[in-house]
Parts: C-alpha cells; structure tokens; sequence
C-alpha cells in the first residue's frame, strides 16, 4: 500500500498515521521527521536543509525531493509507504509520481481527514497549552489554516481528478477516525 495522508495543521495526520501505517505493515514517512534525521546525522542533505530552516525558509524543493526519494528508496519502504507532510506543491506531485513510477508501483490512495475549522483551532489552542507551545497563537494557528488552504488543497483536487482521493472525517476521538480511516481503506482495497 502506497498512500498519502492530507489534511489541515491540527487535523491528526500524525497521529492516524502511526496507526494506518502499522495496520498496512509500512513506514509511516514524516517529511518533519526526514529533515530531523537528516540534521542530526549531518547529512550533506542535513546540512543543506539546517541552512534554511535556521533562517526560518522553506527547504527548497530540490532538497525535500532528494531526501523523500532517498527515504522511500530504503529497503523498509519496498512494500509500501504512508507519506505525511508531502507532496506541499505541486512540482512534488509531479516529483513523486516520478519516483513512483520509477519502482514500476503506483500510488494507491491520498487520505484526506476533513475537520471544522473552529474546531481545529480550538484543538491546536488547547494542544499549545497542554505542550506549552507558546508561539502557537491563534494568529498564527489561523494563518497556517490559510497556507494549507492555498498551497497544499489545490493539491487534493489534483488527486481527486485521479480518483485516488479518500476523505474521512477527522474529528472525534482519536480511535472513531481510526475505524473510519480502515473502513475507508478497506472499501477502497476491495474495489
């Protein structure tokens, strides 16, 4: 199983992940987990990738491509993958259906977990005080809803033309958009 997962800051694509990766026998891939690794094992990628993120840029595409195609290529992620936290654009997408087609597989799903808008707020609101994110303001939660909505869902519309777009519903308790996620998942296998 080769899948995405997509949603809004705060929608619990970390967290689903872990679990639809296990349930799948894949590596959930974080894209935020990738440049850490990277970083810390001073890579010549972690090293490039440190320069920007130390002065508060984006990691250009070149960088976030090589190191995805890097990770993907590693014998773990040979029988499949759950990629979080890209494609973010849309020369990714073009990038990923490159290394894709590469390994003669093809992506099978792009998970999307729909979520209130309010409600998301609310959620990362009481996560930056339960974890003591101070920078996590709801200025600030507000204008990465807008990044994503600009920059990231033009991307599902994209995929949903590929009829590879799966939306469940996030919100709840963790362990009902669990069963969601599988029974979507399920559907979609035996189709």
């Amino acid at each position: 199983m080769r899948l995405l997962i997509m949603g809004p800051p705060g929608a619990g694509k970390g967290t689903q992940a872990s679990a639809v990766a296990a349930h799948f026998g894949v590596p959930a891939i974080s894209t935020g987990d990738i440049f850490r690794a990277n970083v810390a094992q001073g890579t010549p990628l972690g090293v490039e990738a440190k320069r920007y993120m130390d002065a508060g840029e984006y990691v250009p595409d070149e960088v976030t491509n090589n190191m995805v195609r890097n990770r993907i290529a590693e014998p773990d992620a040979q029988p499949g993958f759950l990629l979080d936290g890209y494609p973010r654009t849309l020369a990714q997408v073009t990038e990923l259906d490159g290394m894709i087609d590469a390994t003669g597989h093809k992506l099978d799903a792009v998970l999307v977990l729909t979520v209130d808008q309010d409600a998301l707020v609310g959620r990362l609101l009481k996560r930056a005080e339960t974890e003591g994110r101070a920078d996590d303001t709801e200025e600030v939660i507000r204008r990465r809803q807008e990044v994503y909505r600009e920059e990231t869902e033009p991307l599902i519309a994209v995929y949903g033309e590929r009829g590879l777009v799966v939306e469940v519903d996030g919100m709840g308790e963790i362990a009902d958009v669990q069963q969601r996620i599988f029974a979507a998942l399920d559907e979609l296998d035996q189709s």
